[in-house]
């Protein structure tokens, strides 16, 4: 399944056409970005908080076995907050900007209908993780539920997605590219090294941010025009 092709931006260098999405609409960008999260995450926590139906275990693999607890992970698995923000503070206009905020959204209520019918977790396979501080804070707002699919990674990949084609189209190098698609990666890896989830969910979450983001981009690329991303 190919990313949807858009021709490339023209006027200017790609650092100048980078540096120019990002200095509109910041305000709007900043805040609608927080907004969206806050509703999110308390739609989230309440779902998980509040199961409907019997919650489903998921089980281990022999990769998820193999992969030990890695404390080093943590930085990359938090740095999703600012890889999902990029793909928002480059949108070039209002209507772009509003038109990406409906497809991200959209993904983020398929996967919150997925919790509320099928509740799952994944504390009978990791049982007690280690680490103290930030680590027992961050267990105890996720308490192990809403695990498959991944919505960190499902997040991750449909970031992938869009800022390979905003890297494209305003002709950034390749080693570029390379960075976003390590980063990507990194993020993905770190749910199973910090034990958040687990190679079901991860697989899970890869295949919806994948479907999304296509979809996403194929809407947004119809007609093979700049102007509609």
């Amino acid at each position: 399944m190919s990313t949807p092709a858009l021709p490339r931006e023209n006027n200017g260098s790609w650092l100048q056409l980078m540096r120019q999405r990002v200095r509109t609409l910041p305000f709007l960008k900043g805040t609608g970005n927080t907004l969206f999260l806050v509703l999110f995450f308390y739609l989230y926590l309440y779902i998980q908080r509040n199961p409907v139906f019997e919650v489903f275990q998921i089980p281990a693999t022999e990769l998820d076995r193999w992969i030990g607890f890695q404390p080093w992970a943590l930085g990359l698995y938090l740095s999703l907050w600012v890889y999902t923000a990029l793909p928002v503070a480059l949108q070039p206009d209002l209507r772009r900007l509003t038109r990406y905020g409906l497809h991200i959204g959209l993904m983020c209520a398929a996967s919150l209908l997925i919790f509320v019918f099928w509740p799952t977790s994944v504390s009978a396979a990791v049982g007690p993780r280690e680490g103290g501080g930030i680590f027992a804070m961050m267990y105890a707002v996720d308490t192990n539920g809403n695990a498959c699919p991944s919505l960190h990674v499902a997040a991750a990949v449909f970031s992938f997605m869009w800022l390979q084609t905003i890297l494209k189209s305003v002709r950034a190098p390749a080693w570029v590219r390379w960075v976003d698609a390590l980063w990507c990666i990194g993020i993905c890896y770190s749910t199973l090294a910090v034990k958040q989830h687990l190679l079901i969910d991860l697989i899970a979450g890869a295949a919806l941010g994948a479907a999304a983001g296509w979809l996403s981009l194929r809407s947004a690329s119809r007609g093979n025009n700049i102007q509609q991303i």
